[in-house]
């Protein structure tokens, strides 16, 4: 149950740092930590007042990550780490279905935590690094409902067009969401290859769309 748990809400709190792209704010000229404080408020706003995310129907749910989380996640860099060495060797084909069923799975179990939020809020932690620094870690805390939830994001700095800081992992009572699937991705890839992962993922996927 433990693990279940972690997993939901390693997911789930994925878009916390991303769903106020709506907001009018220079992202180049943010800070990071700045950018994950106004962001995680949004997102807990926009949940608690919308029950549409809460009822665990995917489809609103994959809405909202295509027009808020993506623009915020390096999600190619996520799914290429979780992925491992053998992401060098996969062909453009074979990058785009892992991209596309790893998406599926995040979003899935994303909607399933969608519906735990309640009155949680968000307290940042200090946050050292510095002005010339390309990659940080913003630390914070999801408090309410239970014991405090710690949750690290690591986030890099992108230039040019649509310069401004991306999520790139994040950690959930010290597990690294990327770590986590890529010890599991590793032993589908060792049995079975690249096609059998994206297979196994593509069935899973599926299994879990039957279970609603």
């Amino acid at each position: 149950m433990k693990r279940d748990f972690l997993r939901q809400v390693l997911v789930g709190f994925v878009a916390i740092a991303a769903l106020g792209a709506g907001v009018a704010v220079h992202a180049e000229d943010e800070a990071p930590d700045a950018l994950i404080k106004r962001l995680s408020v949004d997102v807990l706003d926009t949940i608690k007042g919308d029950k549409s995310l809460r009822t665990g129907d995917i489809a609103p749910v994959i809405a909202l990550v295509d027009s808020r989380i993506m623009p915020h996640v390096n999600f190619q860099r996520m799914t290429a780490s979780a992925v491992g060495p053998a992401w060098r060797q996969a062909s453009p084909e074979q990058q785009k279905r892992l991209q596309e069923e790893f998406k599926i799975l995040l979003v899935r179990t994303y909607a399933g935590a969608l519906a735990q939020v309640k009155d949680q809020t968000v307290s940042m932690k200090p946050m050292r690094s510095t002005p010339e620094d390309k990659e940080v870690m913003v630390r914070t805390e999801i408090k309410g409902g239970g014991d405090p939830i710690q949750l690290d994001y690591r986030l890099e700095k992108t230039p040019g067009q649509g310069a401004g800081w991306r999520i790139y992992n994040l950690n959930v009572l010290g597990v690294w969401l990327v770590e986590t699937y890529r010890s599991q991705f590793a032993q589908e890839i060792n049995s079975k290859g690249l096609d059998g992962l994206i297979t196994t993922l593509s069935e899973r996927n599926k299994a879990n769309a039957k279970k609603g």
